[in-house]
């Protein structure tokens, strides 16, 4: 494990440049969970029902038993792997470029992220690093001037940003350690997390507690008053962490008046039959 000083970290909107990074990131951070995924919705009792009765009939058919249980399970398979992708959040691995070019609009003109550690940075730069650093920079740059980016108007830019919401990553020497994302679905005093990912060699250091509080003061500067965070549901790890900043399972009534638990509702995501994708978790700042 790579030891990080959070100091020395910079908390900034994404740009263009720094797309095909994320995206990497996210795909990193995403590994596992799709089957994760698929093993909780599989294993449902109605999900298994059926499926049992599907082999029951397929037996008639088909005069090998295990061919008859493994068809209807190797079918339901291949329809999540292609669906749940497109259910797991706007940021999720199935999205075009164009939504996280979206989300990089106007990043220019947004100012960075607070970071309460930046007071105590130790001013040392490692060599290493900054060879990485440059390499990656050559490499983005190879890769803008073999592409031909799309055009549009501003008008469908700002649209665009509208649904893609912001991404905001965290930056060291040049190097994209891990990101948060803020939900393009908004309402008055009220925002989503839809991604929170560290690159592996950086995990339990911090850095995703720095993204999260430094988005929620943001927040909270801006009039918001509540955080809605929704973690895919068979991950023990995302609940622990979200309870530990102060976060609660939705419907956890502990504190809680009658009248805010009725308001207190944000839907999770659904996949397959209706079943839950995602727990939902909120704050009230």
């Amino acid at each position: 494990m790579v030891r990080l000083d959070l100091g020395n970290v910079v908390l900034r909107r994404m740009n263009e440049g720094d797309i095909e990074a994320v995206k990497a990131l996210i795909k990193e951070g995403c590994e596992g969970t799709e089957n994760r995924l698929i093993l909780h919705l599989l294993t449902r009792p109605l999900a298994l029902l059926i499926l049992a009765v599907l082999s029951s009939a397929l037996r008639f058919v088909v005069h090998s038993f295990i061919v008859a249980l493994l068809i209807p399970v190797f079918l339901v398979i291949i329809y999540l792997k292609l669906t749940i992708p497109r259910s797991t959040g706007i940021l999720g691995s199935s999205r075009t470029y164009w939504d996280y070019l979206g989300s990089s609009f106007g990043a220019e003109a947004e100012p960075e992220l607070s970071n309460p550690h930046s007071a105590r940075a130790k001013l040392v730069v490692s060599p290493e690093k900054t060879k990485r650093r440059k390499k990656a920079q050559e490499k983005t740059k190879g890769a803008e001037k073999g592409q031909t980016r799309e055009r549009a108007d501003e008008r469908e830019l700002r649209e665009r940003a509208r649904v893609a919401g912001e991404v905001w990553v965290a930056d060291s020497e040049g190097e994209v350690l891990g990101c948060v994302a803020r939900d393009g679905w908004s309402r008055d005093g009220v925002f989503r997390i839809c991604r929170l990912v560290v690159q592996s060699w950086y995990r339990q250091e911090g850095l995703g507690r720095l993204l999260v509080e430094s988005l929620e003061a943001r927040a909270r500067k801006g009039g918001t008053h509540r955080v809605y965070a929704h973690v895919p549901f068979p991950s023990k790890v995302g609940e622990a962490f979200f309870r530990r900043l102060g976060y609660r399972l939705q419907g956890e009534t502990a504190g809680l008046q009658a009248e805010e638990e009725e308001e207190d509702y944000e839907a999770p995501e659904k996949g397959w039959m209706g079943f839950p994708l995602t727990k939902v978790f909120v704050k009230d700042l």
